[in-house]
């Protein structure tokens, strides 16, 4: 047995489920609202006796490990090491060599950090300064200061250090925690007399901490972080997640601010989808990190020159990633905390209002330019044109280089040649690796094709006599691999009768899994949608689903077709053109067969 299988011995899908979804019964399976989307009805379903569950509103689905992967937004190795500690499964005994030492340093790291955290909480409690800070100045209530976990560091240079070396901590642990640093005078607390932020990761684990001046002084940095170490990467951590993760999901989109200060007192307000990277730092990890949750990003950096800079940067990395990236303007040049002092309602209002970047940018540099003269023109050109070139959609690409043109009054031929005029080695390598890369990308299935797809699938796994009805549906109609597998397997095999989790021809055993799991999310959408459908209806279903999913696909085609004719020669446009025909006849016969 491996730790998958363990862990799944030992935990009920619907007790891991229902930690996050409240179910009730219904007849063998369990029902609940959808995590994924807003809806009254209930739709998602758990089986414990498949062991899957499936969303029909998302037309997500999966095992227990896919449910925590969508909902905790965690890559599989992070759910495995969550899972096995709620399961009481030592990974330990199913790793080799210098893995299992890692995971146990790290499990002691994570013990330091959140005795330390609970140890500048007690010190807090404790300090009339830095509770008036906090609760006065700062205007953040004890409920607030509670569930952010927000302490004080003593200034006396080891009382931390001492505290957790009575906890049979060594000297190590604690310096790799970076809790503890060496100065000439000997090991102490690397922080002393600041107001202590936890750092906590997507689950709420203590990774490492911002800390804070009481009172600014010139001569000291206003904050310092907890430096690199096995748990914490200042470039890939997202400040907040772990308490903004479910607004995220639920409202669609995460505001991005800059401080964590600024965090807390939105939440404090109400708006909790908010979350902080370390400064303007806004990098490549953080968006695929958010990408996790909702695709739609939207920043509050401060307008001055360093948010301006970082504004910059961060709209070619949210195109690789495939983020909409959006700038929120706050009136008066405030920052995110003394606007929701001032008024929380307007700080609620204006994060509706965001404005998508690059427009914003091209904004920006309209009213701080004068477009109209040759060094206003050459200007706005030299800021606006490296980052379109690192676009990574050619249709916003070839939008943005209109606008430009119409805003500069120039030439469309000009900012052509300006635009591959020496792009940079970063540029070429973008385009080097989006060209290596293009063959295997495949564009993201929208959830009514993805439905409609395992619909169709779900009745024709069960259903024999209307396979032949499916004539004209095709391998490549199918855009996930479990779904065009099995579509090809009914193909050579017409007469299979099974419920396709004994399918395993071809396969390996990683594929054989997620093939068994994927007949299992079709048997259940079979139960709940056709148990009881007469078998004449089944019939108009298949032609039905056939005809909507023909259309869908010819649609996405001519899509692709169209992208491809503007750079297309005269031979390669008559082949295009003869293949868009052959897709008008496939959908008109699609729906005749439906009448």
């Amino acid at each position: 047995m491996d730790a998958v299988e363990d862990i799944k011995s030992r935990l009920s899908i619907e007790d891991v489920v229902g930690e996050y979804v409240q179910l009730k019964r219904s007849g063998r399976n369990f029902k609940g609202l959808s995590p994924f989307a807003a809806e009254k009805t209930p739709s998602f379903m758990v089986s414990p006796e498949k062991q899957i569950w499936h969303d029909f509103s998302s037309s997500k689905g999966g095992d227990m490990f896919s449910f925590v992967m969508e909902v905790e937004g965690l890559d599989f190795r992070a759910t495995l090491e969550l899972l096995a500690q709620k399961a009481g499964v030592d990974l330990t005994q199913y790793r080799g060599g210098k893995g299992s030492g890692n995971a146990k340093q790290k499990e002691r790291l994570y013990e330091a950090l959140d005795l330390a955290a609970k140890f500048y909480q007690v010190q807090f409690s404790k300090t009339k300064t830095a509770y008036e800070y906090v609760l006065g100045k700062r205007q953040f209530s004890k409920v607030t200061a509670l569930e952010w976990r927000l302490g004080y560091s003593p200034a006396s240079g080891t009382a931390l250090m001492d505290f957790l070396l009575s906890k049979n901590f060594t000297l190590d642990e604690l310096k790799g925690a970076g809790l503890v640093t060496q100065r000439y005078r000997g090991a102490g607390d690397m922080f002393r007399g600041r107001i202590m932020i936890p750092l906590q990761d997507p689950q709420g684990r203590v990774i490492g901490f911002t800390a804070r001046l009481l009172v600014d002084d010139k001569n000291a940095p206003k904050y310092i972080n907890t430096p690199q170490t096995m748990l914490y990467d200042k470039s890939r951590h997202v400040y907040g997640l772990h308490l903004a993760k479910d607004a995220i999901r639920k409202s669609g989109f995460a505001v991005l601010v800059e401080g964590n200060l600024d965090v807390i007192a939105s939440h404090q307000a109400g708006v909790r989808q908010v979350v902080a990277t370390a400064g303007t730092a806004l990098t490549e990890p953080n968006l695929k990190t958010l990408n996790r949750f909702t695709d739609d990003v939207r920043l509050s950096f401060d307008a001055d020159k360093a948010g301006v800079a970082a504004t910059e940067r961060a709209i070619p990395i949210a195109s690789k990633v495939g983020v909409s990236l959006s700038i929120i303007t706050i009136p008066s040049g405030k920052d995110p905390d003394e606007l929701i002092k001032q008024s929380k309602e307007t700080w609620q209002a204006i994060i509706g209002q965001s404005q998508y970047a690059l427009d914003w940018l091209m904004d920006r540099y309209r009213n701080l330019l004068d477009v109209t003269s040759a060094s206003g023109k050459k200007r706005f050109s030299d800021v606006l044109l490296p980052i379109i070139r690192k676009l990574q959609d050619s249709v916003e690409q070839d939008h943005y280089m209109v606008e430009v043109a119409k805003v500069l009054g120039v030439s469309r031929d000009a900012l052509d040649k300006k635009l591959v005029q020496q792009p940079g080695r970063e540029e070429k390598q973008m385009k080097k690796l989006a060209a290596a890369q293009a063959p295997a990308k495949m564009e993201k299935l929208s959830i009514d094709y993805r439905k409609t797809q395992d619909h169709a699938m779900a009745l024709l796994l069960f259903h024999t006599k209307q396979r032949s009805d499916a004539s004209l549906l095709a391998e490549d109609m199918f855009t996930t691999g479990q779904a065009r597998y099995l579509f090809r397997y009914l193909r050579k095999y017409p007469d299979y009768r099974g419920d396709g989790t004994d399918i395993t021809e071809g396969l390996d055993e990683k594929q054989v899994q997620s093939m068994q799991d994927y007949a299992k999310i079709l048997l259940l959408q079979h139960e709940e949608l056709y148990g009881d459908v007469e078998a004449i209806e089944l019939d108009y279903e298949v032609a039905r689903l056939q005809a909507r999913l023909i259309d869908q696909y010819t649609k996405n085609e001519k899509q692709n077709l169209m992208l491809k004719l503007g750079e297309a020669d005269e031979e390669t446009t008559r082949q295009l053109l003869v293949r868009v025909k052959e897709l008008d006849t496939l959908l008109s016969k699609a729906q005749q067969s439906q009448r």
